[in-house]
Formats: C-alpha cells, structure tokens, sequence
C-alpha cells in the first residue's frame, strides 16, 4: 500500500475544508483491495455539527458503502493526528490502520496527549503509522492558522 499516495489524497480533501474557512483536515479510508471508499473533511462550522470532523465524514461515507458499520481491513488516512472522538469511532468501526500525517499535542489521541490505540481495555487497537507527508500536513494547519490570525 502507497501510504503516501493515500495521504496526498487526504490533503486534497482537507483543502476543500480550507476553501470552506474549516480548519484544513482532510481522511481517506481505502479497503483492502486499495479502493478508496470513503472520504470526508472537516465541516463543523458550515454544518453547525461539532461531529463533523474529517474522520467522522469517510468513516460514514465507508460504511454506506460497505452496508457494513464495520470497516474490518480498511487503513484511514488523516492528514492530523485524530482527537478523541475520532479516535473512539475508528475503535468502534473496527479500522485496521490508523496513519497521520502531523501530531496533534493539544488533540491527539492515537499517540500524542492520549494513546487510545494502545489501550488494551478497548476490544480494538488499531496500528498506528505517524508522519507520512508530515511536513506538507503540518504546513497546511500553520498557513491556516497564521492567515487566520492575521485577519
């Protein structure tokens, strides 16, 4: 599997959410096969749903697709490391592979403030691949906040 190829992907989903004046996040979820069968951005401001996060979107987008609320199999791609909320529907989904492009220190829950993947109380633990396109991810977010700052 192209783990970049899938994350440039994601990146042009999260600058759709750029272009929408959300916080530039974009997801990608592709099954086994390598067929993208979902994917989303973040949208909880233009939608007035706190839920709306990148993740939340491809993840139910892929199991419309699937007919199937599980997505055993499936790798997410995410241009940020998923939060919290992300991070409970990608256990629940039962994804296989979790992989981010930038760390999140403020929200991060697969490996950075919180490490839910490693939490073998959960009946799931997805593997974790960090930092695949790390530097044009974490470019995205700085751009978008210093121009928002700047305003």
């Amino acid at each position: 599997m192209d783990d970049q190829f899938y994350m440039m992907l994601a990146i042009k989903e999260a600058k759709q959410a750029e272009k929408m004046g959300e916080v530039p996040v974009g997801a990608v979820i592709v099954d086994k096969n390598n067929k993208v069968i979902g994917q989303g951005y973040n949208a909880p401001i233009s939608t007035s749903d706190p839920t709306c996060h990148a993740e939340i979107a491809a993840i139910r987008m892929a199991a419309h697709s699937q007919k199937n609320y599980r997505l055993t199999g499936t790798t997410l791609y995410v241009t940020i490391e998923p939060c919290i909320m992300c991070m409970g529907a990608i256990i629940h989904s039962r994804i296989k592979r979790v992989v981010f492009g930038a760390a999140d220190p403020k929200w991060g829950a697969a490996c950075s403030l919180y490490q839910m993947a490693d939490d073998h109380r959960l009946n799931h633990s997805p593997e974790i691949v960090a930092g695949i396109c790390e530097e044009q991810t974490s470019n995205l977010m700085k751009h978008f906040f210093k121009n928002k700052r700047s305003r």
